[in-house]
């Protein structure tokens, strides 16, 4: 979904009955639009019965460095706080790693190590950023 949409993913975490994303609005689409194909690709590979997503999610905008800090802060101490782990790099499912260790993971974080690769490289900037949680 992150090709699909053109949107680029700055944090995540998967908790146990949600999921926190820090991403950009989508290029050619809504952000409405994103999570809708975003929760119908994980449920199809998914194949149990039930609902796993909530119908709705949370999304804002983010204003400025301070927040996006402070957001970032959020996703990644949320196990923590959550009793699940005792240190954010202990969580499989998150970006921290990225952010602690430069490490590359299941999903493609945007981060200052992405923004420079792709400057070295000449394209372009970030966009408008959502936290979300569905």
């Amino acid at each position: 979904m992150r090709l699909r949409f053109k949107m680029r993913i700055y944090a995540y975490v998967v908790m146990p009955e949600h999921v926190h994303l820090l991403v950009s609005e989508p290029a050619p689409k809504t952000l409405a639009k994103a999570m809708h194909f975003l929760k119908l690709s994980f449920t199809k590979r998914l194949r149990r019965p039930g609902s796993f997503w909530q119908k709705r999610y949370y999304d804002r905008n983010v204003r400025d460095a301070a927040e996006f800090d402070e957001k970032l802060g959020y996703i990644h101490l949320n196990p923590v706080k959550r009793g699940l782990v005792t240190e954010p790099a202990q969580r499989e499912w998150s970006s921290f790693r990225h952010y602690l260790l430069r490490e590359v993971g299941m999903v493609e974080i945007e981060s200052e190590w992405t923004a420079r690769d792709r400057e070295a490289l000449g394209s372009g900037g970030p966009a408008r950023i959502f936290l979300s949680r569905g």
